[in-house]
């Protein structure tokens, strides 16, 4: 038994709206998450916890920057004003180069498109990319070619890496969620799901 509570592939069906999914996914958790030590049953319901929350439930990879004029003044403040949001507006490549362009090690002409959010915990921009790829691989497979990261097992380990990488175990033993929700989200956006999903995955594998 990889997991030191109840987190198998029918309890992973059960958590997750497409099931048939279910199979590659765990194969995914039941190879990666050990090497992370995110095995106990606090550790397994923080990290998916916060999963689920940036990923949909396993079903969102890839960042949609498809905003409205009123969703890039909202979402973007800094970076649009109304003249701006409307030329902009519904033009996600355009949105990702003009909010990540020069940033986050961006610094090639579409590296804002290319480097953003992917994977299970929506890394992103250049500097990301290249780190978890040396990290991981010893090369940079994950600037070179950014959609592997949209595949189970390389979002896993992804994902996995940096847990580690921000040392969560330890908030996670101690069920501080807020603590893991800044480190992963910079803030403490979407918090009170990010609980309830937590205590759900906690239900579910204890």
């Amino acid at each position: 038994m990889t997991f030191s509570c109840n987190f198998t592939e029918p309890v992973l069906a059960s958590l997750i709206p497409h099931t048939a999914n279910a199979t590659s996914w765990f194969a995914a958790f039941d190879s990666n998450l050990p090497i992370f030590e995110i095995t106990t049953k606090l550790r397994v319901a923080a990290f998916l916890g916060q999963v689920f929350i940036e990923s949909g439930r396993l079903t969102v990879l890839l960042e949609n920057l498809n905003y409205s004029a009123s969703g890039l003044l909202a979402v973007f403040p800094s970076h649009f004003n109304t003249s701006t949001a409307t030329a902009n507006a519904r033009n996600p490549q355009a949105i990702a180069n003009i909010v990540y362009g020069g940033r986050m090690g961006n610094t090639e002409p579409g590296d804002g498109w290319k480097f953003r959010g992917r994977g299970i915990l929506q890394i992103t921009g250049r500097w990301s990319y290249n780190h978890f790829s040396q990290v991981l691989f010893k090369d940079d497979r994950l600037v070179q070619n950014p959609d592997i990261m949209l595949t189970e097992d390389i979002a896993v380990k992804v994902a996995g890496a940096f847990w580690n990488e921000h040392k969560l175990n330890g908030p996670a033993d101690t069920s501080d969620m807020v603590a893991i929700t800044k480190a992963i989200n910079g803030g403490t956006n979407e918090l009170d799901q990010r609980l309830a999903t937590y205590k759900a995955v906690l239900a579910a594998v204890a």
